[in-house]
């Protein structure tokens, strides 16, 4: 982290390896990524990086506080009609883009009609709910929704849909909708722009000193994206004064060195971000349930949350963090090896040894330990284990096909909106197969049709019910082993202030809510 003054560690600081320039008269912030960013297009985001950019270079109606509570950005107000099918939006009237035009209706309209169209990242949320020609503009800074029917998280989904500039889209559409174009350029409302964007090394990007929304006191002027997973490099690029945050994926063991060097703090808080074992429903041996079942009683919960990686219960799909409509009724999984036997003796593949794939995020030290855990306690009961790492993006892409899908992967999954139907919806539902979130491949009506029902009512209390009774049917087919909810961890230079963890993907790591405190 550079600024005006002297670190605490360091007179001097190195640059990055391949940034170029100074940073005098600049906050930075560096901060390391476990992964690539798969793309900055707002129509095709999924993931954790690909929200952690998008969140800052791009605005969106409205977005979301630390308690869930969906507050305003360039929408200033809304109302809802009385069945809950009309949204009606006003626009701030000084929202701008980063080119100084003022955000209209009409590109609303645009932003939507076109993730419409690509057919990707966020639009399966509004499937059956929007369709082109349902959102107008009723003047310049007014703009309608018009649901085709009653769907409960409507509001909680808004923020996950940032808004482009139409004109400066539309000139540069292609044959492919802008793909090409926005893959590597932002015409957006955002805080911060693009500076650089090195697919697999690193991104950076600056302040805006023309946002629309004006900045803190401490802003930070610029913020640099390392992306590795090596715990050696962490802890090198701290101990040279380079990183000023690392990522929320680091070993017990990297916290504590860089807490020893007195210059970090660990700031830690529960989530509702949820860590699992997937298991491909459609695929040998995982297609049984009693070998999904068996899996869950081979697997050592204590050790992972308190040796491996630090984390809290989790019992049922939906952590408890969504308390209303949590099952708490739901006995916490339990690791029993006796047990696990009896469930493979109910299996069709009892009798013989059985071949299993045990994939994981490569490089990635903790979700390797968990693995090779699994695997002593698999052989013990007759698996034939074979260990399959690879590196995110080839996990996205394998993921697309249920042949290509291992048995089992472990996934970190945090709700996109602030709503438990993110939790069921992109996970469990047939419409969402065919993604890394979707890795089960369930495709069962009974679930899509209780997903669906708590989607239809605007009750809450009868939401509640049908929430409940969906996690005790998931966990009875056990489509997932519950590993835990994440506790997420940040290593942060003693000045670095604003983490909060906030239940909506990397709505954490909008740098406005940031501030550099020392002076």
């Amino acid at each position: 982290m550079r600024t005006l003054c002297t670190l605490a560690s360091t007179a001097a600081i190195a640059l990055v390896a391949g940034y170029a320039g100074s940073a005098a008269a600049k906050t930075v912030v560096t901060m390391n990524t476990v992964q690539i960013f798969g793309t900055i297009d707002p129509a095709k985001i999924s993931d954790y990086t690909d929200y952690m950019s998008a969140v800052n270079l791009y605005d969106s109606l409205t977005t979301v506080d630390p308690t869930g509570k969906i507050i305003p950005e360039l929408a200033e107000s809304w109302t809802v009609s009385d069945d809950a099918k009309e949204v009606t939006y006003k626009i701030r009237a000084d929202a701008k883009f980063s080119d100084g035009t003022p955000v209209e209706a009409k590109d609303v309209v645009y932003s939507f009609e076109r993730l419409f169209r690509i057919n990707q990242g966020p639009a399966n949320l509004f499937t059956d709910v929007l369709k082109p020609g349902s959102i107008v503009a009723v003047d310049e800074k007014t703009v309608k929704f018009t649901l085709s029917k009653t769907f409960a998280p409507f509001l909680t989904t808004v923020p996950a849909v940032f808004i482009v500039n139409s004109d400066v889209v539309e000139a540069n559409k292609g044959s492919d909708d802008a793909q090409a174009y926005l893959g590597s350029t932002v015409a957006g409302a955002g805080a911060y722009k693009l500076v650089e964007w090195d697919r697999g090394a690193r991104m950076t990007i600056e302040r805006d000193p023309n946002y629309y929304k004006g900045f803190g006191k401490g802003a930070i002027d610029e913020v640099r994206w390392i992306i590795t997973n090596d715990e050696a490099t962490v802890r090198s690029l701290a101990a040279s004064g380079e990183l000023t945050m690392t990522s929320q994926y680091q070993s017990p063991e990297t916290y504590k060195a860089l807490a020893d060097m007195g210059r970090f703090t660990v700031v830690s808080e529960p989530t509702t971000t949820a860590f699992y074992l997937k298991l491909n429903t459609k695929v040998p041996p995982t297609d049984d349930v009693h070998i999904r079942r068996a899996l869950a009683l081979a697997t050592d919960y204590q050790t992972i949350r308190e040796v491996i990686l630090p984390g809290g219960e989790l019992t049922t799909p939906l952590p408890s963090g969504f308390a209303e409509f949590h099952a708490a009724d739901v006995p916490a999984p339990k690791y029993d090896l006796e047990a696990a036997k009896a469930e493979i003796a109910q299996s069709k593949y009892a009798g013989s040894e059985i071949p299993i794939t045990l994939g994981y995020v490569a490089g990635t030290k903790f979700e390797e330990e968990i693995s090779l855990l699994m695997q002593s306690n698999l052989e013990q009961l007759g698996f034939k284990v074979t260990q399959q790492s690879d590196p995110w993006n080839r996990i996205t892409e394998i993921a697309t096909k249920v042949e290509t899908t291992p048995a089992v992967n472990q996934i970190f999954f945090s709700p996109t909106y602030p709503s438990p139907d993110s939790m069921f919806f992109t996970q469990y539902h047939s419409k969402s197969a065919g993604t890394w979130a979707s890795a089960e491949w369930l495709q069962d009506p009974a679930i899509d049709a209780l997903i669906d029902e708590a989607r239809s009512t605007a009750d809450v209390a009868k939401q509640a019910v049908i929430y409940k009774d969906l996690q005790r049917k998931l966990v009875e087919i056990q489509p997932d082993v519950f590993l835990m909810t994440q506790t997420v961890q940040h290593a942060m230079d003693k000045c670095l202030t604003g983490f909060k963890a906030v239940p909506m993907q990397s709505f954490d790591y909008d740098f406005t809510r940031y501030s550099w405190t020392c002076n």
